[in-house]
Parts: C-alpha cells; sequence; structure tokens
C-alpha cells in the first residue's frame, strides 16, 4: 500500500499512515475484548443451565420415589381390605347359618306352645293383644279418675281460696232498705202550706212527682213513700227546694220538679262516672254511665246497687288476677251485670237478658254482654269472665249483712220453703236451717229409698229456685235413716 504525506496547520507534514495503524490496533483490541467477554458469558450461562438440569433431574427422582412408595402403601391398603373383606364374608355366612338355625329353633318352640296350649300363634297373639288392652284401659281408667278425683279437689280447694282472699280484702259497709224519705221542716206551720187550700199543693205534688207525701203528727217533718227510689230522690230535691223558698203553689211545684229532675240526671251521670273511675273501667257509652249511675238511687234486698256493682267489680278483678286472667274485661262485666235493674219496669224481661241487650246496643264486647246474660244461669256460661262474674256477683249479695229483708218476706219464705219440702211423699218433718239458707228434710225409710232420697231433695231444690227468689243459695238436705230399738228386761 502507498504511504501519503500532508500539511499541517504550520505548514509541516505529518505522518498519516501511523495514526491509521494505531487506530486498527484500537479496534482489534476491543473487538478481542467483547469476543471474550460473549465466551464467558456462555461458559456462565451454561454452568445455569447445567445447574438447572441437575436440580430438575433430583426433583424427578424424588418424586418417582415418593410415587412408588405411594404406591407401596396403597397396594397394602388393598391387600388389607381384601382381607377384611374376606373376614366378613365368613362372618355373614356364619350371622345367616345362625339365623337359619335360630328361626328352625323358634319354629319348633311355636309349635311345642301350639300343641301344648291348643292354640294358634295368631291366636295366642291375639289373646296377649287383647290382655294388654284391657290391662292398659283399666290402669288408664284409674288414673283418670284419680287424676280427675286430684283436679276437683285442687280446683275447689284453690276457688275457696281465691274467693276467700277476695271477701277478706274488701270491706265494705252493711246496707239497709228503705222505701220512705224523712224531710225535715223548720216549723209545724209549712205542714198547712204544704198541704194548701184545700188541699190543692199536696195533690199537685203527688200528681207532678208520683210520689205520695205523708203528713201525719210526726212533729216537724214529712215523709216521702215511692218504690222508685228515683222519683223519690226528685221528690224529695222538689220539697226541699219549695220548703227553703217559702212559695208553694202548683206553678211552682212544677218548675222547681223540672229543675230537680235534671239535678237528679246529672246526679246520676257523676255517679256513674265515680263509679266507673274507682272501678278502673274506661271507654263506656255515655248512655250506660247514665243509666248506670242512676242505680245509686236502687236497691236489692237492701243492698244499693250501685255499691253492689262496684263491690262486684272489685272481688272479680281480685280473683282473676289471682287466676292469672285479664282483669279489665272481668271488671266492666261485673260492674255491668246488674244494669238492667234500671230498665225492667221499662222493659219486658229479666234484669240479665235487659241489661245485655242494653249492653249490645251501646256497643259493649261479646265477652261482656255474655257475662250479664249469664250471670243468674238464664244463659249457659261459656267463658271464664262470665263464670268470675257469677262468683262475684254471688259473693257480694250472699255475704253477711250485705242484704237485708223484711220480717214478713222473710218469715213468708221460710214457710214457703216448709211447704214445699211437706208436699212431697214419704217426708215425715221439715226443718228451716241457717235462717233458710238450708232446708233439712226428714223421710221415712219404709216409704223412700236411697234413689228416692235423692230425687226429693233435687226436686225440692228445682220448685225452690223456680218458685222464690232469695240471696245466695239455699242447700237442701234429705235425711233417711233406720233406727231399731230394743229392751233388755
Amino acid at each position: 500500500m502507498g504511504i501519503s504525506a500532508g500539511t499541517g496547520p504550520g505548514g509541516s507534514l505529518v505522518p498519516v499512515a501511523g495514526s491509521a495503524a494505531l487506530l486498527l490496533l484500537v479496534v482489534v483490541a476491543a473487538a478481542g475484548l467483547a469476543i471474550r467477554r460473549l465466551r464467558a458469558a456462555r461458559r456462565g450461562a451454561l454452568a445455569e443451565a447445567e445447574q438447572a438440569r441437575r436440580w430438575a433431574e433430583e426433583q424427578a427422582a424424588r418424586q418417582r420415589t415418593e410415587l412408588a412408595r405411594r404406591e407401596e402403601d396403597m397396594a397394602e391398603e388393598l391387600r388389607r381390605l381384601r382381607r377384611r373383606e374376606d373376614e366378613l364374608a365368613e362372618r355373614s355366612a356364619e350371622v345367616e347359618q345362625s339365623r337359619g338355625e335360630a328361626e328352625a329353633l323358634v319354629a319348633r318352640r311355636a309349635a311345642a306352645l301350639e300343641r301344648a296350649a291348643g292354640l294358634s300363634a295368631e291366636q295366642a297373639r291375639a289373646e296377649l293383644l287383647r290382655e294388654a288392652e284391657d290391662s292398659a284401659r283399666r290402669e288408664a281408667a284409674v288414673t283418670v279418675r284419680e287424676i280427675e278425683r286430684e283436679a276437683r279437689e285442687e280446683g275447689e280447694r284453690r276457688a275457696r281460696d281465691i274467693v276467700a282472699g277476695a271477701v277478706q280484702r274488701l270491706a265494705t259497709e252493711q246496707t239497709a232498705e228503705s222505701a220512705v224519705t224523712v224531710l225535715r221542716l223548720p216549723n209545724e206551720d209549712m205542714k198547712g202550706r204544704i198541704i194548701g187550700r184545700e188541699g190543692r199543693n199536696i195533690r199537685a205534688f203527688e200528681a207532678v212527682t208520683g210520689v205520695n207525701l205523708i203528713v201525719d203528727d210526726t212533729p216537724e217533718s214529712v215523709q216521702l213513700s215511692c218504690f222508685d227510689p228515683v222519683r223519690r230522690e226528685t221528690a224529695r230535691l222538689t220539697l226541699e227546694q219549695l220548703v227553703e223558698d217559702g212559695r208553694i203553689h202548683p206553678t211552682r211545684i212544677e218548675s222547681l220538679y223540672e229543675r230537680s229532675r235534671e239535678e237528679v240526671g246529672q246526679s246520676c251521670v257523676r255517679a256513674g262516672e265515680d263509679a266507673l273511675l274507682e272501678a278502673r273501667v274506661d271507654g263506656v257509652h255515655p248512655e250506660l254511665v247514665r243509666t248506670l249511675g242512676s242505680l245509686r238511687y236502687r236497691a236489692s234486698y237492701g243492698q244499693n246497687v250501685l255499691g253492689h256493682l262496684l263491690e262486684s267489680a272489685h272481688l272479680a278483678g281480685m280473683m282473676a288476677a289471682e287466676l292469672g286472667v285479664d282483669p279489665e274485661p272481668v271488671r266492666r262485666a261485673a260492674l255491668l251485670h246488674d244494669i238492667g235493674k234500671a230498665l225492667t219496669h221499662e222493659s219486658e224481661g229479666s234484669h240479665a237478658a235487659v241489661g245485655a241487650e242494653l249492653a249490645r246496643r251501646y256497643g259493649e264486647s261479646a265477652e261482656v254482654v255474655h257475662a250479664i246474660a249469664a250471670h243468674h244461669n238464664e244463659v249457659d256460661p261459656r267463658t271464664v269472665t262470665a263464670v268470675l262474674t257469677q262468683a262475684a256477683d254471688g259473693c257480694s249479695g250472699g255475704r253477711p249483712g250485705a242484704r237485708k229483708e223484711s220480717l214478713e218476706l222473710y218469715v213468708r219464705r221460710l214457710a214457703r220453703l216448709e211447704e214445699i219440702a211437706r208436699s212431697h211423699e214419704g217426708v215425715a218433718e221439715v226443718f228451716a236451717m241457717q235462717a233458710g239458707r238450708e232446708v233439712r228434710v226428714m223421710v221415712r225409710p219404709d216409704a223412700v229409698d236411697d234413689l228416692g232420697a235423692e230425687l226429693i231433695a233435687r226436686e225440692v231444690a228445682r220448685q225452690v229456685s223456680t218458685e222464690l227468689t232469695y240471696p245466695g243459695q239455699i242447700r237442701v238436705t234429705v235425711v233417711r235413716e233406720s233406727r231399731a230399738t230394743a229392751v233388755a228386761g
């Protein structure tokens, strides 16, 4: 190759061939270095690949070893299961053989028993079942009777405790019956002014009020007589205002009577509201409230009817609480059960039927209406509320001092009790005992047997409940006894 020269910056010559050779050497050196690095990288990659191959081979060898071990274990388990299956097959064959032997033995014994008893297996089974059934029925009947006896005794004991506790907790005053009201006068001269000229004032007063005015020799007092307590109270207020005003004439009597009637009506409403508040009963129709309040002026056998209703409501509420029954409807029914007594002179039917219809008309519940209708057994009681209302009514009316009869009615009732009992054949003597609450009937044993004595007791009780009116209950006891007497000489 040729070598050329050039001119430098100062006009001098620089050798170009030496620079090219130097550049070539540098390029060769760099290429060698790159080749060596590539070879080193290749050797490292080969080494890593070899190492990975050996690790994979080791893992594969371990897995093959583990699989071989598991195959051996499974083969061993399979051999054990096959041995177990063979054992079970042998035992099953033994069991079947034993079962066949047992069935044959049972058949032989059954045949022997049939020959000995003269009965087939079906007949023997039916006989055993019949005996077992009869035995179970007898035991069940005995158990049922025992349970009924215990329940009856427990129920009676519980009822006595509840009623006694309720009566003992209730404290009320005793009552007396009166159909006459006495009005005090400021002086004797007032009697003449009440009578008026030729008796016109007293006639006008009696015509307007419907009450008899009795003017007698009793000093400074007159009497108002009427069996309707509301009219009697209205007349009392009218006469009281006439006496205070001093102007007594027919026109004044009529005007003051109207004012007194309004006052009595308002008094009835207040009395009804007070009774509802005391009995803790609400939501009653205003007409029922007024009718209930009017009972404050009425009495039954001397017992104030409104007081009797309040007393019954308290008793019924206490008994309901003892039994775990909701006391609200029970108190409500007991408070309203005699409300028909305020209307019995205006409507036909018993006070229970009239009261039930009145309560139904003014929106009372069916439970309360039924209790009112059933409190004297005119309708069979079907609810706990009706039964408790009956019990409270009986406790309030039958307690000592609650009611008072006139002597004439008392004697007449005793005489009628004895007359009813004597009207039956075979009756020897009759005794009215315990103030007419028990009738003791002595019968002749040669004319009446035990069954006849029971029939007489039931018939007398039926006649008494049908023909007589009385507070509480009357017990009828028929006594039949035989006596043998001998005298030793």
